[in-house]
């Protein structure tokens, strides 16, 4: 282990900002434990159904305000595309090198997954699986995906949106939800924050990138003005307080994105931004830096394969006999809870395998692509001293 440690710190470029590296970490691992949080299935006369612990326990609903991290990987997302984009500029690389580049390291992830649910679903039809249970275990599977079409977008379109001001998409996301509560708009009118209310986090990521934050104002006034507007739009406005969607509830922060949940992301933007001193002291220890590179080097592999190893475990309890608590028992009481704590090891331990199983797809993307080495995510860090304050 050691030796592995001091292998990662030697082959990691001197001015690369590690810190960047950690706030996407975070925000992968916080996704991943939100899900394994707040999401249950449920055994009910042979079929499978989706639940969540917020439906039954409204009072949980700031574990969402620790998990819901979507922003911050936004931000990460939108820094590191104008980084890399930079960098494949300077290096001669066209712009369909460098989108072709960035766009590998998600869709060969994705066919893994999606080819191992295929046979899994045909797997469970051609056994009589009832379909209730096969629509749930395939939600679980596939919705995290639509994250990926909306990141992938972003990305497709950061020369488009590099300089564009967050408040521009801001102020679709208010006027849209104005339309929606305000004035009994449609309901569909909510899906055009799908784009607005992420592109928000991501062109802050990009003019972070490109020095035009004065960061330490600029990230306390995000902090506080974000947990200002989210506290007033939940207290005063009629907006859940739950930063990801309860099963039964009307309205969800999250599915298409609210005003709500955009305020809150900026908040985490400006924390997240505060944390990058910190994070970049702590991660002068090898080891340190080794935990956080190794979760980055399989972000997707995790993203997309923790649901599957949950369902994996809940299916052995199943199968096991019995309804273990915390597993695919009725999420109503705090003994679920506890129980469910105590089940995040297993998970973990079923997503290693995963990991071991499937991550070799996502790493093979990674070296050299006709030709032309494939540029690296960051270009290195500007020299504290010209760093805006």
């Amino acid at each position: 282990m050691r030796d592995l440690i001091r292998r990662i710190d030697a082959a990691t470029p001197p001015g690369r900002d590690r810190a960047v590296d950690a706030l996407r970490a975070l925000a992968i691992l916080g996704v991943v434990l939100g899900h394994w949080l707040v999401t249950a299935l449920v055994a009910d006369s042979g079929t499978l159904r989706g639940a969540s612990p917020l439906q039954h326990m409204p009072r949980l609903a700031p574990v969402s305000w620790v998990f819901q991290t979507l922003a911050v990987f936004f931000l990460v997302g939108g820094h590191v595309a104008v980084k890399s984009r930079s960098s494949a500029r300077a290096a001669g690389a066209t712009y369909g090198q460098w989108l072709g580049a960035r766009m590998a390291r998600l869709c060969r992830p994705v066919a893994a997954v999606l080819v191992v649910w295929t046979v899994v679903a045909v797997t469970m039809l051609g056994s009589g699986a009832e379909q209730e249970s096969l629509r749930t275990l395939l939600k679980l599977v596939l919705s995290p995906l639509w994250f990926l079409l909306v990141f992938a977008a972003l990305t497709a379109a950061t020369p488009l949106v590099a300089k564009l001001h967050p408040l521009w998409p801001l102020a679709v996301v208010l006027h849209v939800d104005l339309i929606r509560f305000g004035l009994a708009g449609p309901a569909w009118l909510g899906w055009i924050n799908v784009a607005a209310g992420w592109l928000v986090p991501y062109c802050l990521g990009a003019a972070w990138a490109r020095g035009s934050l004065q960061r330490r104002p600029t990230a306390w006034g995000l902090l506080l003005g974000g947990a200002a507007a989210t506290a007033g739009l939940v207290l005063w406005a009629g907006y859940p307080a739950s930063m990801v969607g309860v099963p039964g509830a009307g309205i969800s922060n999250l599915n298409p994105p609210t005003l709500a949940a955009v305020a809150f992301g900026l908040a985490q933007c400006g924390a997240a931004l505060l944390l990058l001193g910190p994070l970049r002291r702590i991660l002068r220890r090898p080891a340190a830096w080794a935990a956080v590179a190794l979760v980055n080097l399989s972000a997707m592999t995790v993203f997309l394969w923790h649901q599957t190893a949950m369902i994996a475990v809940t299916a052995t309890g199943l199968v096991a006999g019995g309804p273990p608590a915390g597993l695919h028992t009725v999420p109503d009481g705090a003994g679920w809870v506890l129980a469910r704590l105590a089940w995040l090891p297993v998970f973990a331990v079923a997503l290693l395998v995963c990991w071991a199983a499937f991550g070799p797809y996502e790493q093979k993307r990674r070296g050299s692509r006709g030709g032309t080495r494939v540029v690296r995510e960051q270009r290195p860090a500007r020299p504290a001293a010209k760093e805006r304050t």
